[in-house]
């Protein structure tokens, strides 16, 4: 009787732990994956484009991982394009980034990055302000970042125009 109840809390925090675990994959699938954000760039006219990029896919073998779609950087907002758009994770943050050729051996973490919050959605257009005081020239790319697994998910190097 005793062994047959520890088998069965073992087997309940097991199922748990691997419900849980599933439920943070399979979240952003099904209910952040068609979700396409439309944000516009105010006064486009009116700001100066200080910089611009593309997502690549940082490493062809990973099929989850992947990015693509064009970035404007102005001096006081980053705007991902219209064609933007990454595979879905949790918890993915757009960076500023001192090195100009981010690699997935590149220690993101470990570099001077600004973060400039987390993404808003997948795929579309979408505005992130820059910090006052944060030097442009000084960043070579900008990356999608997962802070929950840290890993690389899309580099943008960026080129100054």
């Amino acid at each position: 009787m005793a062994k047959s109840i520890v088998i069965f809390v073992i087997g309940g925090v097991l199922g748990a732990a691997a419900g849980f675990a599933a439920g943070i994959f399979v979240y952003p699938y099904l209910f952040l994956a068609d979700i396409v954000a439309t944000e516009k760039v105010e006064d486009r006219a009116a700001r100066k484009a200080v910089a611009q990029g593309t997502f690549i896919h940082a490493n062809p073998r990973d099929p989850i991982h992947y990015g693509k779609g064009g970035v404007t950087v102005y001096q006081d907002l980053l705007h991902l394009e219209a064609d933007f758009e990454v595979g879905p994770g949790p918890k993915f943050h757009v960076y500023l980034v001192p090195e100009k050729k981010v690699t997935t051996d590149t220690k993101v973490a470990q570099s001077m990055y600004v973060d400039l919050g987390r993404l808003k959605a997948f795929k579309g257009s979408q505005n992130f302000p820059v910090p006052p005081g944060v030097n442009l020239a000084n960043y070579g790319s900008v990356v999608i970042w997962c802070e929950q697994f840290n890993v690389l998910i899309s580099p943008a190097e960026l080129k100054p125009l």
